[in-house]
């Protein structure tokens, strides 16, 4: 039996059903229920909902064997975790942005805002900048507005809320799309069962 955390949301449905044309299908998954947890014997899994961060935290603990996480999460949290599969969805970029003409004073810390400060620390480190990282949970692209951040570390899609409000990438730290981790201790006991889903997964991705 694989243990399986899915992010909630429009990402975890996706990939559940990836996981549903690869042999892995809960009929329950998806209903209307406060369930928390849904098992499957004949497919020999069983699936939880989490909230997306918190995914990293059941597969790093082992409550789950294997689950689904963003690219950013990843990087933020730095579980330790494996990291099996690019399961190619999902896709979008960790930039920094700011306000358009914006022109760096480089004789004072750049002032960062973010909701992924160890993202930006490690990233603005590697430059050899010195940053104040000024953490939010709203909407990060009103801090360089308003002037309470020189730039912002960021996840960018689109781009169209940037443009809206007179702002453009400057930099793009690394792509993002959703992976397959695995618990490092499970997936030696269980090293098997995982490859399987792997496997079968990797005929379910897109070719690009």
């Amino acid at each position: 039996m694989l243990n399986v955390a899915l992010p909630k949301g429009r990402l975890g449905e996706k990939v559940y059903k990836m996981l549903e044309r690869a042999g892995y299908s809960c009929e329950e998954l998806l209903k209307d229920t406060r369930k928390l947890v849904f098992t499957d014997e004949k497919s020999g899994v069983s699936y939880f909902w989490v909230k997306p961060t918190d995914v990293t935290v059941y597969v790093e603990h082992g409550v789950a064997d294997i689950g689904v996480a963003g690219k950013d999460i990843l990087a933020e949290s730095g579980a330790d975790v494996y990291e099996l599969l690019d399961l190619k969805t999902g896709r979008c970029r960790m930039c920094v942005a700011s306000v358009n003409g914006f022109r760096e004073d480089l004789t004072r810390p750049l002032r960062v805002a973010t909701k992924f400060p160890h993202v930006a620390e490690r990233y603005f480190s590697s430059k050899n900048r010195d940053i104040e990282v000024i953490k939010l949970y709203g909407s990060i692209e009103l801090a360089p507005i308003l002037g309470l951040s020189d730039v912002i570390v960021d996840i960018v899609e689109t781009g169209s809320t940037l443009r809206e409000n007179n702002m453009g990438v400057l930099e793009e730290i690394f792509p993002i799309s959703a992976r397959l981790i695995a618990n490092k201790a499970r997936y030696k006991f269980k090293r098997e069962e995982i490859d399987a889903c792997v496997k079968r997964l990797k005929e379910e991705l897109p070719d690009d």
